[in-house]
């Protein structure tokens, strides 16, 4: 009879390491789509936690993943507020331990970062913390472009002395792959995005550059492609694993983090943000509801193109709000002067508390209390003066005409009205003089 070691058939499996992938990429520049995007596609198959890091103390971009209501319990979502990369490093790999036996199972883990944040000591972590280097390995470094503003990020020069980096910069040195984003908006100026490629292979001449719109690339593109090169970050920083990185972020750079539970106008929510970015809600300025509409449409057209380094410059906002009488979350986000308003496909359930968040992220910002007022100045809370079967003066397109109100509340406007001798219908988006008024008002009859 043979003799030796017989195998322990019931020894323990060596716990798997996790890939990592950091998702990193300035403020606005598509990481938050590019996640939806992975989270709903059916084209990888494969199930992935979520670290998602907030700058503000009030959590938005969670609010903003329509994907983490398709998949409840097939991903884990956790949210971190504050920079990743300085003031929240420890609970990031506390946070990182605790997920560990969740997500054992998982394909993968991926953090998305601040648009502020210094990848340098988010990737660090995964090389100085020797429990986390059994759990996890870094597997890439996605960064997310801005084709419209990236060459703006990157000219802004900081005193190198005040230990004060370029975020842009930094994102780019660390990406093993680079997704260029949101092209159509260069205009189609071929020129243009030959520059911006070569600004970028002046700080990354190895990473591959994708061109995306909307964030949309093939996830196996970018998901457990085992593209960190630790060599390569050795190459242009060969002190990384020896001193600890300390970040230190632009001073004039700040956030102001909103929420309240209750509901909004949406046509008033959006005459506020125009008026934030018009730059005529200033300190000590009041916010007036009848003056709202007019401000709006004065400063939609005004040339922003000369920007006062002194004046508030918002580099990124994005909200989910309760909209009165709309069942769907509406999601509101801006880069610079552009923003987009349109309804999601996550409806509120039953039951749901209806409240509303926003986050603005920008240089130089107005007191919060200012920001706290216009927000909640979209609130909708008194009584709307109108019944439904009254009778009105609405304006329209034909000037002033007798209407009966329809419904209260439609699609997210004060009032659904029917004029009398046409029987066509209209929206009074505000119930406010400037759209209708009572059917007895002498001088619109």
């Amino acid at each position: 009879m043979k003799r030796g070691l017989k195998r322990n058939n019931n020894r323990k499996k060596k716990p798997p390491q996790i890939p990592i992938t950091v998702l990193t990429g300035f403020l606005g520049s598509g990481k938050t789509t590019l996640l939806n995007h992975i989270l709903s596609s059916d084209d990888h198959g494969m199930r992935f936690a979520i670290i998602e890091n907030e700058l503000g103390a009030i959590g938005v971009d969670d609010q903003v993943i329509v994907a983490q209501k398709e998949h409840v319990g097939e991903e884990i979502i956790e949210v971190m507020n504050g920079c990743i990369c300085c003031t929240v490093r420890s609970d990031l790999v506390e946070t990182l331990k605790r997920l560990y036996e969740r997500v054992a199972d998982f394909d993968g883990l991926i953090i998305e970062t601040t648009g502020l944040a210094d990848p340098a000591p988010v990737v660090q972590t995964f090389f100085v913390d020797h429990h986390l280097m059994k759990m996890y390995r870094l597997d890439a470094v996605i960064t997310v472009v801005d084709a419209l503003h990236i060459r703006e990020r990157l000219a802004i020069k900081h005193d190198t002395e005040s230990g004060v980096i370029n975020e842009s910069a930094a994102q780019l040195a660390f990406a093993d792959k680079i997704l260029l984003n949101k092209t159509d908006l260069v205009e189609g100026d071929e020129s243009a995005i030959a520059d911006i490629e070569t600004k970028i292979r002046g700080i990354n001449s190895t990473a591959p550059i994708l061109h995306t719109l909307y964030g949309k690339a093939h996830p196996k593109e970018l998901l457990n492609v085992g593209a960190f090169s630790l060599d390569r970050v050795l190459e242009f920083d060969p002190d990384f694993l020896d001193d600890l990185h300390e970040t230190k972020h632009d001073s004039a750079i700040g956030s102001v983090a909103l929420k309240f539970e209750g509901e909004l106008n949406n046509q008033l929510l959006q005459n506020w943000v125009q008026r934030l970015l018009s730059g005529t809600m200033k300190a000590g300025s009041d916010f007036d509801v009848e003056d709202n509409q007019e401000e709006a449409d004065e400063h939609k057209g005004h040339d922003h193109s000369k920007v006062d380094p002194d004046m508030m410059q918002l580099f990124r906002y994005k909200g989910v709000f309760a909209i009165k009488g709309v069942n769907r979350k509406l999601v509101l986000q801006g880069v610079g002067m552009l923003f987009s308003v349109k309804y999601s496909e996550n409806r509120w359930k039953k039951g749901e508390l209806r409240e509303s968040r926003m986050i603005f992220i920008g240089r130089n910002l107005i007191p919060s209390e200012i920001f706290k007022e216009g927000f909640e100045s979209c609130r909708v809370t008194d009584q709307l003066r109108f019944a439904v079967g009254e009778t009105v003066l609405a304006c329209t397109d034909n000037g002033w005409e007798k209407c009966k109100i329809v419904k209260q509340w439609d699609e997210g406007n004060a009032y659904r009205i029917r004029t009398i001798k046409r029987g066509s219908e209209l929206w009074a988006p505000v119930d406010i003089d400037d759209y209708v008024r009572p059917a007895e008002d002498k001088y619109h009859t």
